[in-house]
């Protein structure tokens, strides 16, 4: 990456829920030096984002603003060629991440988001890898709760574990959050996708290296009693194991046979068949486009639960590896995690890529391929914490 770069940090997004929560943790931790600037479409939102920011930190009241719209690749090229790292939290991703991906892989430029929509990871991968590769470039998706925890969850767990070995994995999930609009309606985009979804994964398995002597998969989970944890678990499609996975292939410390499953845990089988009901209801009602259409007109993009209610949010996710014999017992732990700590995450990520000495990537990786043991002590530090339950 050039070294005469304007910026260190761009956020494209700081109007939205999510980006203003971020730009509002960079306000309160970037490090001294830091050269960070704010990218939208509407300057007056942007300015009076910067005025509310001013009021954390005052010195972000000369904070940066630069004209990008989703809209328009030559804006988006001209921050890409502007910074070191690019944080967008515009989406759904499906619709409006493209380009930006396409000009950070042209630029060289680090990017790094918090989508979690398998079919759009799966297309910036066959369509910009390779030019990532070439440039420098890492594109770093699912920076935020998809799908930090679950990743460097993972890659904490294997370090507790005996070296050169198989490994069967699962990861369970518990959280009392709320989500926001623009989670919504990317959920909404993604379960009226399904074929295409299936195309892109296909597509992009028959491109994909597999690496050589070793396997890692994810392997979709039953639901049942587990009787480490005691809960009762609910098999999640979202694109954590995928993530998961990708890094078990990408990194030889997961051993010659990974193997990862993920799950809701719930404490009861009546909650345990309600939340399978409701999956199958919002994905049904995706599939038809006027209840699709009046859904996501009730919940905007941009809406997001209040302060109030995130402060008494939390979640927790609970490895348990079986591997030669022997079983271990992780956990991370946090606050609220769709919002408050997924903006932490995010931020933690792009200011990892900024500062930090990591290992030599370049292309679309996954948090712990690019970030590893950088970004989870960045990230204990800040707070969301790893342990060690029982080994």
């Amino acid at each position: 990456m050039p070294a005469d770069r304007d910026y260190d940090i761009v956020l494209f997004g700081a109007t939205g829920f999510t980006g203003e929560l971020t730009a509002a943790y960079l306000a309160e931790h970037a490090p001294a030096g830091c050269r960070w600037a704010l990218a939208g479409r509407n300057a007056t939102k942007l300015e009076d984002v910067r005025a509310r920011l001013a009021k954390v930190n005052p010195e972000c009241a000369d904070l940066p603003l630069l004209h990008a719209d989703a809209g328009d690749p030559a804006s988006l090229r001209s921050v890409a060629e502007a910074t070191k790292v690019v944080i967008t939290t515009v989406g759904p991703y499906l619709l409006y991440g493209e380009p930006l991906v396409a000009a950070c892989a042209e630029a060289g430029t680090d990017y790094v988001d918090l989508t979690g929509e398998p079919e759009f990871v799966d297309r910036m991968y066959l369509e910009h890898h390779d030019r990532a590769v070439a440039t420098g470039a890492r594109i770093v998706h699912a920076c935020g709760f998809d799908s930090i925890p679950h990743d460097l969850g993972a890659y904490f767990t294997v370090k507790q574990l005996p070296a050169g070995r198989p490994i069967r994995m699962r990861g369970v999930v518990r959280s009392n959050a709320t989500f926001s609009g623009g989670t919504f309606h990317s959920a909404m985009t993604a379960f009226s996708r399904a074929k295409q979804m299936k195309d892109a994964m296909s597509a992009r398995r028959g491109k994909e290296p597999r690496p050589e002597g070793r396997r890692s998969r994810a392997v979709a989970g039953k639901p049942g009693r587990d009787s480490v944890l005691g809960y009762w678990l609910l098999p999640l499609p979202t694109i954590d194991p995928f993530i998961v996975a990708r890094s078990g292939a990408a990194l030889p410390a997961y051993g010659p046979d990974f193997r990862y499953s993920h799950y809701a845990g719930l404490k009861t089988l009546r909650y345990t068949v309600g939340g399978a009901v409701g999956a199958v209801s919002m994905g049904l009602a995706a599939q038809v486009p006027p209840v699709r259409k009046a859904l996501m007109n009730r919940i905007k993009p941009g809406d997001g639960p209040s302060e109030a209610r995130r402060a008494k949010s939390h979640f927790s996710v609970d490895f348990v590896a079986e591997s030669g014999g022997a079983t271990v017992h992780t956990r991370v732990s946090g606050g609220d995690p769709g919002y408050t700590e997924t903006a932490k995450m995010l931020a933690e990520s792009a200011l990892c890529l900024a500062f930090d000495d990591n290992p030599a990537t370049a292309g679309q990786v996954t948090t712990a391929q690019a970030m590893g043991d950088s970004l989870l002590e960045r990230l204990q530090k800040a707070g969301i914490k790893f342990s060690t339950v029982a080994a």
